[in-house]
């Protein structure tokens, strides 16, 4: 605590004397010059619209600004007679001449209107950056990134500041999995969400948020925070739509198309695509075995190779219907289907303790998968006023189905063991959202949210004569309801801005292994507050405090007791009785802007209680005399992790942009795991303390090249972190595209290399008692992607514009009031 105590103290003396070197003495002589800026159709607020102040008849610019997310600005002048400009990209500029400013005024509301000539151009500056960061969280707007063209949400998470994907698909936010992944701010209810993600194509999505403390408005679910992926809503006016279609190497199609009529009370959107991917992946596992003394006894070396087939269908089709004037309906119905094979290939290699080979065998899994996912969904919104009370529902119905059949083999045409696992799981969400603006710069809010789940899971390991293995078999039913109600109020004095929240949820969970007749219920309920407190430096620069109660649930393959067989010495196993964990978070962050630079920082510390981490304890099996060892997840104890990250965004010219991230962590995490050894009855207690320091960093450059030609490189590491039994080795990869407008700009070719250097492989060393292995797995190796994209009445260049405003989720629970 005495380093965050040294931080805020160090921020705040830095900005003190940022604000006296800025004002300087002369500072008092001045007068502020404030307003707001909006669009003239739909009165929405422009950020970012630029505001200019010269002298009449004079060019150059004494002073300026831009306009915050409510479309508000300030601005510092002497007395005297000005002009005054107030710009926005693709809009119409409006010029006010000889305005006489002796005293603080206010210019009220600036409507702008779009320019048509503007808006079918394309012109390098009015393209939207690729990352916005703002004070609550980091947006990055997808369609402007050409990384992920014909790629999926997995790639698309992938290019986000403070977010990693592993090669197996799985999220990680600040460097922990201990996140709560929304779509158009409701939980996503797939199984397997690393599967999901890879599933739903890149072209779907509009941006994603990045929300690092949320407020008590959102789920407590996601220890570390929040990603909400907002899918794509056409707005424009008439009818337009997009078609993209793409190919790569290794073996890789798609076809998508996104469609939009919007009349003055219907808005008509869909959005269909197929894709097909191969994903080639190799791995090795080289394990050395010690006797009772310490002496080599044997080794073993598995390699590994693994191909997976996917054919994916997924569709959207909605309709947002404006009411009244103050009211919007919008009922969407998400539809996806896949299928899939994998092979996946293990050679096994003995050697004896002078390292001679002594013989071999071989694993052959061969899987066939598929999944059936059908969504609705249904949202209002009642505007009282146009101040910001309002009244939001949301109701989602959801059934889910994954379904896999494997066959392994340990020699041709012999298969020792067959595995079935079928899921179906059913989801009913129902959330109510209140919203009251109370004197200047105060704002009350209010919700209910219920989500009410069931999932039940068949798993059967088969003989080769057929019979079931009760052992590895198992039927499980898991439900999950969670009721959640919550306040919140913010409010601003001066350049003080605060909001402070309470949630309350219910959790009743039953774990029920029917085969065995063991019956599960875990009941829970928790207080969650939040509170965050900013400081407005001035209209570029913010500063601010936050603390949020976060709790992370296990689930899916966490708590599922099946148990994964595609090595039979190597198995993991989930396990039913694990407890939630809950996480105080603290961060303190500071924003500062100019014209050509956005610099974002913050420093974070987060306190864990029965921490999930998982384990490899041996199970006393042999296996042609080797060791059967189980990885499974337990409640460790404690984990404090303290970190520090900051995210750079530089636009030296018109043509070249630069995004970076760079993350640095500490972890500090205390616990023990007991077993028994089945040699000896003894129980044996694991001390698995462990303190490590870990960063990550990414580093995106952006150029246009001559003859309009877009280039992107993007680079990432991670660095390599200790844990508990081992460590993980550092790891580097590197992106790049290019991209050319043709048919007049309405359509784009695009090419991408998804790790150039085929570098992204996940290394790690694990130690046990008896046993040290060294491991290295690669899911999906270097890839070759082009894409061509035609659109039709509507240019590159069109901004995704709010005609009513939406709940996607973000609201205004995890905004300051102004």
């Amino acid at each position: 605590m005495k380093q965050i105590k040294f931080a805020v103290m160090l921020v705040f003396l830095l900005t003190s004397f940022y604000n006296y070197s800025q004002e300087g003495p002369g500072a008092k002589n001045k007068v502020k010059v404030t307003g707001k800026v909006f669009e003239k159709v739909t009165k929405q607020p422009l950020e970012y619209a630029t505001i200019s102040i010269t002298l009449p008849n004079d060019t150059k610019v004494i002073s300026g600004g831009i306009t915050n997310p409510k479309g508000e600005f300030e601005i510092t002048v002497a007395p005297g007679t000005y002009d005054i400009k107030i710009e926005f990209i693709s809009f119409k500029p409006t010029e006010i001449k000889q305005k006489s400013i002796q005293g603080d005024t206010n210019l009220g509301v600036v409507n702008l209107s779009e320019d048509a000539a503007q808006l079918n151009e394309v012109v390098v500056r009015a393209e939207k950056s690729t990352v916005d960061i703002k004070l609550d969280k980091k947006v990055y707007n997808v369609g402007q990134d050409m990384m992920v063209k014909g790629g999926t949400v997995s790639d698309v998470l992938d290019n986000v500041p403070s977010v990693s994907v592993d090669t197996e698909g799985n999220v990680s936010l600040r460097g922990s999995d201990n996140i709560r992944i929304l779509i158009d701010g409701r939980p996503s209810q797939a199984i397997n969400m690393a599967e999901a993600l890879r599933q739903l194509p890149a072209d779907a999505i509009d941006k994603v948020e990045v929300i690092t403390n949320p407020s008590a408005r959102y789920d407590a679910e996601g220890g570390s925070g929040i990603i909400n992926i907002i899918l794509k809503k056409g707005k424009n006016q008439g009818f337009n739509g997009t078609f993209i279609a793409s190919t790569g190497i290794p073996e890789t199609y798609g076809l998508s198309g996104n469609l939009n009529y919007k009349t003055e009370k219907l808005n008509y959107f869909t959005t269909a695509g197929y894709n097909y991917r191969t994903n080639e992946g190799t791995g090795l596992t080289n394990s050395q075995y010690f006797n009772e003394d310490g002496s080599t006894k044997s080794y073993l070396d598995e390699d590994r190779d693994t191909k997976r087939i996917r054919n994916g269908f997924n569709a959207r089709a909605g309709v947002e219907w404006t009411v009244t004037k103050n009211t919007f309906w919008t009922n969407a119905i998400n539809y996806q289907n896949n299928t899939g094979e994998d092979k996946d290939l293990i050679n096994y290699n003995n050697f004896d303790a002078g390292r001679n080979f002594t013989g071999s065998t071989y694993r052959l899994n061969n899987a066939d998968t598929g999944s059936d996912n059908i969504e609705f969904t249904s949202n209002l919104i009642k505007n009282f006023n146009d101040k910001g009370h309002k009244l939001t529902a949301d109701l989602s119905i959801s059934r889910n189905t994954d379904d896999s059949n494997s066959e392994i083999s340990t020699s041709p045409n012999t298969i020792v063991n067959s595995t079935l696992n079928d899921q179906v799981q059913k989801q009913v969400l129902f959330q109510a959202d209140y919203v009251l603006p109370l004197g200047k710069g105060g704002q009350f809010e209010a919700g209910y949210k219920g989500s009410f789940g069931d999932l039940n899971n068949e798993y059967f390991v088969t003989d080769a004569q057929g019979a079931k293995d009760t052992n590895l078999s198992n039927n499980l039913e898991y439900k999950e309801n969670i009721n959640a109600i919550y306040t919140q109020y913010g409010f601003k004095v001066n350049k003080f801005s605060y909001l402070f929240g309470l949630r309350w949820e219910d959790t009743n969970i039953q774990v029920n292994l029917l085969d065995t007749n063991d019956f599960n219920t875990k009941k829970y309920n928790n207080l969650f507050p939040s509170a965050f407190i900013s400081y407005e430096i001035s209209d570029q620069s913010n500063f601010n405090i936050s603390y949020s109660k976060r709790l992370s649930r296990p689930r899916g393959r966490f708590m599922n007791p099946a148990v994964n067989y595609s090595s039979n010495i190597n198995i993991f196993q989930g396990n039913p009785d694990l407890d939630p964990s809950l996480t105080d978070k603290f961060d303190i962050g500071y924003l500062k802007k100019w014209t050509k630079v956005t610099f974002s920082t913050s420093a974070y510390f987060e306190d864990t209680k029965d921490v999930f981490s998982f384990v490899r304890t041996p199970t006393g099996q042999l296996v042609d005399g080797i060791p059967v060892i189980l990885s499974r997840p337990i409640n460790l104890g404690k984990e404090q992790k303290f970190g520090f990250e900051f995210t750079f965004n530089y636009n030296p010219f018109k043509w070249w942009r630069l995004n970076s991230n760079f993350n640095f962590f500490n972890v500090n995490s205390t616990g023990e795991n007991s077993y028994t050894d089945f040699v000896t009855g003894e129980v044996i207690t694991q001390n698995l303390d462990n303190k490590a320091n870990s960063w990550f960093a990414r580093i995106s450059s952006k150029v246009t090249l001559p003859y309009k030609i877009d280039w992107q490189l993007t680079g990432m590491y991670n660095g390599e972190q200790k844990t508990a039994q081992g460590k993980n080795l550092g790891q580097f990869g590197m992106n790049t595209s290019f991209s050319k407008d043709v048919l007049k700009d309405k359509g784009t070719i695009a090419f991408n290399i998804s790790d150039v250097f085929n570098s992204r492989i996940m290394k790690s060393y694990t130690y046990l008692d008896n046993q040290t292995s060294y491991g290295e797995m690669q899911w999906r190796k270097r890839q070759f992607n082009l894409s061509f994209t035609y659109r039709f009445n509507k240019s590159k260049s069109d901004r995704d514009k709010n005609a009513q405003p939406r709940n996607d989720g973000n609201g205004d629970g995890g905004e300051f009031p102004g």
